[in-house]
């Protein structure tokens, strides 16, 4: 079991420490996440992983946290808290862009760039929901590789599966998303 789920457990049956204990150390986990993941976009919009962490953390209710199962349940709702917030941002720079109102960002030294297209983002978005109807799994295993960073590894274990069973499920996820996008161009 691991720490978080220990805390987690905790903080189900009312141990009021265990609320202060959890935030540091999702914190530092979700924080790591963000910045793995934004690493490897190609260069474009500009989002810093703290601040993606900060929205994400209150989105999930900041302080005041939800009854979380597990380490699993806790991040497959990070995941899903990202991607809104990501699906929200890209949304939003479009709207700037066809009204024409659209200026450019400063861009501060301490900002690592996050490059995805908002047309990928927002295409990915529309496809995901359609995909929970099909599979949940696989729809949880995307919002967690795609919008959290996990590795496949780390993404597995969340979800309870061995890493062969989440290889087989990307690779799934993966084509039937590509499809899907197709077919709603």
């Amino acid at each position: 079991m691991s720490d978080v789920t220990r805390i987690l457990e905790r903080v189900r049956q009312g141990d009021s420490e265990a609320a202060g204990e959890l935030l540091p150390l999702v914190y530092d986990e979700l924080r790591q996440l963000a910045a793995a993941r934004m690493a490897h976009e190609q260069p474009g919009q500009t989002l810093q992983p703290t601040a993606l962490v900060h929205e994400a953390w209150l989105r999930l209710g900041g302080h005041q946290q939800a009854r979380w199962q597990n380490r699993a349940h806790f991040f497959a709702a990070a995941a899903e808290a990202m991607r809104r917030i990501l699906i929200d941002r890209a949304r939003k720079r479009q709207r700037r862009a066809s009204s024409g109102l659209a200026t450019p960002e400063e861009l501060h030294e301490s900002r690592i760039q996050l490059c995805v297209p908002e047309a990928e983002l927002l295409a990915l978005h529309e496809v995901l929901d359609q995909l929970a109807k099909v599979d949940t799994d696989a729809e949880r295993l995307v919002k967690l590789r795609y919008f959290v960073g996990m590795s496949m590894a780390e993404a597995a274990e969340a979800l309870g599966m061995s890493l062969r069973q989440g290889e087989r499920l990307w690779t799934f996820a993966k084509a039937w998303l590509r499809d899907a996008i197709r077919r709603d161009r």
